[in-house]
C-alpha cells in the first residue's frame, strides 16, 4: 500500500474511532514502526491530530466538531496530499485580475487556499467554505451565489444560484465530481447540485474538473457533462489511464500531477 493510501485509512480510522495506537497500526498495515512514525508525523503537521505516548488522537477542534460536522469537511481529510497536489496545479492556471467560478467541494476548498496569493481576484461561489476561506485575503472580491443551502455539502443550490450564474463571464470554472465514467461522463450525487454545474460551466470560458483518483469507475446520481463539454481535467497519477485515454481523445487536456514521492513509498 502506498502512504497516501495508508494514511488517508488511518484518518479514516481516526473519524470513527477518535484516536489510534502506533502498535496497531503497525500491525494492521503491516509496515514499521519507523513507517507510522512519519505518518503520524504528517497528519500531526496537517492539524490533524495530536500526538500522544504509543498513538495519537484527534485535534479539539475536530473531536469536538465530529457530531456536527458537515461531509465536506470531513472530506477534507480524505486523499488530502492528492487533492492538495491537484490544487496547487489547477490554482497555477489563474492569473492576476481574472474572474473565477468555483464548484462547492474538498479539491476546490483546497484550490482557494492557493489563490489566496493573487491580486485583484473575483470570486463567484455557491460553496460556504470557499467563500469563508477567502474571507481572509483582502485582495479578492467574493461574490456568493444564494439559493437553498445543502448541509451535507455547504452549498447553494436551485433555481435563483442556476438564474445568478448566467449573469456571469467567467475566465475559468472549477468543478469537481461526485464520479467519473465512461457511459455518463461527469456525474453528480445530487439532482439540484448538477443543474447547478451546468450553469457554471455555461458562465466559464474554460471548464476545469479537479478530481482524485477515487472518482473515477464511480458513477453519482445525475450526469452533469460529458467529456466534451470540458477543457481541462486535473487529476493524479493514481487515476485509472484507461478512462484518461478516452477523456484524451474527446480532446481534452488532461493533467496528472504527480503525487509526492514520498507518499508513493
Amino acid at each position: 500500500m502506498i502512504v497516501v493510501h495508508r494514511r488517508n485509512k488511518i484518518k479514516e480510522k481516526l473519524l470513527i474511532e477518535r484516536s489510534v495506537k502506533a502498535a496497531d497500526l503497525v500491525k494492521e498495515f503491516n509496515v514499521s514502526e519507523e513507517t507510522i512514525r512519519r505518518d503520524l508525523n504528517q497528519l500531526e503537521r496537517e492539524g490533524i491530530i495530536r500526538k500522544n505516548y504509543g498513538g495519537a488522537i484527534l485535534v479539539d477542534e475536530l473531536l469536538n466538531a465530529i457530531p456536527i460536522i458537515p461531509p465536506v469537511n470531513q472530506r477534507k481529510l480524505q486523499f488530502f496530499d492528492e487533492k492538495e497536489a491537484i490544487a496547487q496545479y489547477a490554482a497555477s492556471l489563474v492569473s492576476d485580475n481574472q474572474i473565477i467560478i468555483l464548484d462547492s467541494g474538498s479539491t476546490t476548498w483546497c484550490i482557494a487556499r492557493h489563490l489566496k496569493h493573487v491580486r485583484n481576484l473575483m470570486v463567484v461561489t455557491n460553496a460556504m467554505n470557499v467563500a469563508e476561506e477567502f474571507s481572509q485575503s483582502e485582495d479578492t472580491s467574493i461574490y456568493i451565489i444564494g439559493g437553498q443551502l445543502i448541509k451535507k455539502s455547504m452549498s447553494l443550490v436551485g433555481p435563483q444560484a442556476e438564474t445568478e450564474l448566467h449573469k456571469y463571464n467567467a475566465h475559468f470554472a472549477f468543478l469537481g465530481a461526485s464520479g467519473i465514467t465512461k457511459g455518463k461522463g461527469f456525474t453528480s450525487s445530487d439532482l439540484y447540485e448538477a443543474e447547478v454545474k451546468r450553469a457554471m460551466i455555461a458562465a466559464g470560458q474554460r471548464v476545469v474538473i479537479v478530481a482524485d483518483h477515487s472518482k473515477f469507475d464511480r458513477q453519482g446520481l445525475v450526469s452533469f457533462s460529458s467529456f466534451q463539454d470540458i477543457d481541462i481535467l486535473v487529476t493524479s497519477d493514481l487515476a485509472d489511464p484507461d478512462i484518461l485515454d478516452e477523456i484524451r481523445n474527446v480532446g481534452v487536456q488532461v493533467i496528472t500531477v504527480p503525487v509526492d514521492e514520498a507518499s508513493k513509498q
